[in-house]
């Protein structure tokens, strides 16, 4: 019986799919056959001693998951460095990480089987090489590989290795920054994700607080979904920040390179907020003559673009996607990136991958030193001191992915021939992901998603009344070049 292979799995980062429908052990031992493939297509001269390294997230399924994709791998004469369930920071940061006591020079990559927020029914593979996020083009060509066919089994097995790379993780971390949360009460949610196992024993070690919540691991996720860009996801964060009169919160998504900040008031920190902070914090240090390069993505307010370039950075727009942001980033130089989903990429002081945990410490260490200057500071006060706008939630709206490139076509023409639809007059349009159609005062959006059946959609504007206007205008015309594109299949 051949293997089914949907085409929708692979997206434009990673591998992602339904369990049992999509995705199955058989399917997983193939993609470890068709990475080792490829890194042995990349090191022809050195096949025999390769090796990568390989964890999970919470998921029921990923140990089985991880347990085939395992067998691809060391059948393929690929060495393994498998590190059990941890955050998926974790697997990029092993590729920084000293293994010369197992004889092992280098890693070429990394390979982590989850599926990030998507729901427990879910589930993926991230995967790099040399330190870099697999790109689509990659992608594609590990499906030709398993579309092939091939089954190839190397003359030796690889060799296992297994390793606890969070204590490698929380040394290395706590050695950067020291006891730098004295005087801080936070609450950590982890979602009964990954988070649990680093976060609060990191946050203690720093002198913090820590009231943690959802801590223990479940792939059934008892308590609420781990994706912090939700409001009802954090409704047990604010309670407990309430009850506990906490300094701030912090949630982490479901493999833990999403981060959600909740202030002393229980706002929740949109993604492009907490990252003006960091950019702001970046930049107040900066050297004379410099000029530091900070990446983010459509979805992002303009107030972002505008106080970095006021206070002497470089804003540049890009695609939505932690492959696309970290290949910018290194196109450019980037000091720092991030995305509206809580996706932030520290290049200043780090390695320049996405990790919650991570930015999660620079914030505690921005908070900290504010309270100790003056004991009586919030952390509100961040927030209140940034230029206030009009802008809207995330919205989405329901898509099959075969139908969303037909769609964003149509829509972009009814837009580009018809201008005053908005009511308001349009001075330009972007296209590098989706549309984003910018006004005087704001901006519509729309993408699609790379991870989820789904279109994204955010608008901003100078005052209520024009926001409500942008917004109604935009999710009108959608439905209206649905409806074409459904009829038309």
């Amino acid at each position: 019986m051949s293997l089914i292979i949907s085409d929708n799995i692979f997206k434009k980062n990673d591998i992602r799919g339904i369990v049992g429908k999509e995705l199955t052990p058989e399917l997983y031992e193939k993609i470890g056959q068709a990475y080792a493939q490829y890194i042995i297509k990349k090191n022809p001269n050195n096949k025999n001693n390769l090796w990568i390294s390989l964890c999970q997230d919470a998921r029921k399924h990923s140990q089985e998951l991880v347990d085939a994709v395992l067998e691809g791998l060391l059948s393929s004469g690929i060495n393994v460095i498998y590190f059990g369930l941890c955050p998926s920071p974790l697997g990029y940061f092993s590729e920084y990480v000293d293994f010369s006591k197992y004889n092992v020079s280098e890693i070429e990559g990394a390979m982590v089987v989850t599926a990030s927020h998507n729901p427990p029914d879910y589930n993926g593979v991230k995967i790099t090489y040399k330190k870099n996020s697999f790109s689509e083009d990659e992608l594609l060509e590990l499906k030709d590989f398993i579309k092939s066919g091939n089954n190839v089994k190397a003359e030796k097995r690889g060799q296992l290795i297994k390793h606890n790379v969070v204590e490698d993780y929380i040394s290395y971390i706590y050695n950067s920054f020291g006891e730098i949360g004295k005087g801080l009460k936070i609450v950590v949610d982890s979602g009964n994700a990954t988070g649990g196992v680093v976060a609060p024993e990191l946050f203690n070690k720093f002198g913090c607080e820590v009231i943690d919540i959802c801590t223990e691991p479940d792939g059934n996720f008892p308590n609420h979904h781990p994706d912090p860009s939700k409001e009802e996801n954090l409704k047990m964060l604010k309670n407990k920040i309430k009850e506990c009169n906490a300094d701030f919160g912090i949630a982490f998504d479901g493999d833990s390179d999403r981060i959600g900040v909740v202030d002393d008031t229980c706002y929740s920190v949109p993604g492009d907020q907490l990252l003006l902070l960091f950019a702001l914090d970046i930049l107040k240090d900066k050297k004379q003559g410099e000029t530091p390069v900070f990446i983010s993505e459509v979805k992002c307010s303009q107030v972002l673009y505008n106080m970095i370039n006021k206070n002497g950075g470089n804003a540049i727009m890009w695609k939505t996607g932690h492959a696309y942001i970290k290949s910018k980033m290194k196109e450019e130089n980037a000091t720092l990136a991030g995305e509206m989903s809580g996706h932030i990429f520290f290049k200043d002081k780090y390695f320049g991958f996405d990790d919650a945990v991570y930015a999660a410490a620079r914030f505690i260490k921005i908070a900290a030193e504010k309270k100790q200057q003056d004991n009586n500071f919030r952390v509100s006060q961040l927030i209140n001191a940034l230029p206030q706008v009009f802008n809207s939630k995330e919205v989405r709206i329901p898509c099959p992915d075969n139908l969303k490139h037909s769609v964003l076509d149509k829509l972009e023409k009814q837009i580009q021939e018809n201008p005053g639809l908005f009511g308001a007059k349009i001075e330009k349009i972007i296209t590098i992901d989706g549309l984003r159609v910018v006004f005087n005062d704001g901006f519509a959006l729309i993408r699609a998603s790379n991870t989820e059946p789904t279109f994204t959609l955010r608008f901003e504007a100078g005052s209520q009344e024009k926001l409500d206007m942008y917004q109604k205008s935009m999710l009108d015309m959608l439905d209206e070049n649905m409806k074409k594109v459904e009829t038309a299949v």
